[in-house]
C-alpha cells in the first residue's frame, strides 16, 4: 500500500478521531491541526487503549496545536505542502457556546482557507500532484448540484426552521455550496467529496457500510435500520483517501452513508 499524508481537521471530535486512528493504524501519516494534542491521544485511547503509546501508531501523527481560523495563510500553506488528502470533520460544539455563538461559519470559513492553501501550494510548485477533499456534512444538507428527491412539505418547512434558528446546520450548507463550485474544468488537480452520514449514532464498533448518491430515508425517521456509527463514517473518508477505485466513483458527489444492514 501506497505510504499517504493527510491533513485532519476536527481531528478530536467524535468521528475525526476515529478517522485519525484508521489511519495511522494502516501506517499513513497524519497531520491535524486541534487545540489541545494531549485531548486527541486521550480520544484515540479511549477507541483503542494503549493507542497513545504504541510507536508503530504515534511516531507517524504531526499535530500542529491552534484553532484553525488563527492560523495565517503562509501556515497553512505549510501544512497542506505535499498532503495526498485533507479531511474535514470539522462541527460545533452541540452546547450554547457552539451552537449561537461565534464563529458562526467555521466550517464554511475553514473549508475555503483551507483550499485556498491548497490552490496557491499548487500554483507556486507548478504541481500536478492531486489533492482530495473530504468534507463531512450531513444527509440534512442537500446536494446543491441536484440529483435528491425533493424533501416533502413538512421536511422542507423543518429544516427551513432549523436553517434559522441552528447556525451550524446553515454553516454545513454553505460549506457544501461552496465546495461543489470547485469544478474539475477550473482546476484539474483539486478533488472533492462530501460524505453525508444519516443519523449519527457513537458506537465505536465499526463494521460495514454503504454509500448511497443520495439521501435514503425520511429525514426524521428515526429507524434503528438508518444509522451510521462514527466509525463506519471514519471508515468510508479513509477508504477514500485510500483506494482510489473508491475514489473514482464517489469524487465531485456527495454520497450518503449507511451502516450496512
Amino acid at each position: 500500500m501506497t505510504t499517504t499524508t493527510t491533513l485532519v481537521v476536527g481531528a478530536t471530535g467524535a468521528t475525526g478521531r476515529h478517522v485519525v486512528l484508521q489511519l495511522l493504524q494502516q501506517k499513513q501519516n497524519v497531520r491535524a491541526i486541534v487545540r489541545s494534542k494531549k485531548r486527541l491521544l486521550n480520544s484515540l485511547d479511549e477507541i483503542l487503549p494503549n493507542a497513545s503509546s504504541n510507536l508503530h501508531i504515534v511516531t507517524r501523527l504531526d499535530c500542529t496545536e491552534a484553532n484553525i481560523l488563527d492560523l495565517d495563510e503562509d501556515y497553512l500553506k505549510d501544512l497542506t505542502r505535499g498532503c495526498d488528502a485533507v479531511v474535514s470533520c470539522l462541527g460545533h460544539n452541540m452546547n450554547f457556546k457552539g451552537l449561537f455563538l461565534p464563529p458562526r461559519r467555521l466550517v464554511k470559513s475553514s473549508v475555503e482557507r483551507l483550499i485556498h492553501a491548497i490552490e496557491e501550494n499548487q500554483k507556486s510548485s507548478f504541481s500536478t500532484k492531486k489533492t482530495k477533499f473530504i468534507l463531512m456534512g450531513s444527509d440534512g444538507v442537500a446536494n446543491p448540484l441536484g440529483g435528491d428527491d425533493k424533501r416533502s412539505v413538512t421536511q422542507r418547512c423543518a429544516l427551513s426552521i432549523i436553517r434559522n434558528l441552528v447556525p451550524p446546520h446553515k454553516d454545513n450548507e454553505r460549506a457544501a455550496s461552496f465546495i461543489v463550485t470547485k469544478r474539475k474544468e477550473d482546476n484539474p488537480h483539486l478533488e472533492w467529496t462530501v460524505i453525508r452520514p444519516t443519523d449519527l449514532v457513537n458506537d465505536g464498533v465499526g463494521t460495514k457500510y454503504e454509500l448511497f448518491a443520495k439521501p435514503q430515508k425520511y429525514l426524521f425517521a428515526g429507524s434503528s435500520e438508518c444509522v451510521a456509527t462514527r466509525a463506519n463514517v471514519a471508515r468510508s473518508m479513509v477508504d477514500l483517501v485510500l483506494a482510489e477505485d473508491l475514489w473514482d466513483e464517489w469524487k465531485f458527489k456527495m454520497p450518503v452513508v449507511h451502516n450496512l444492514s
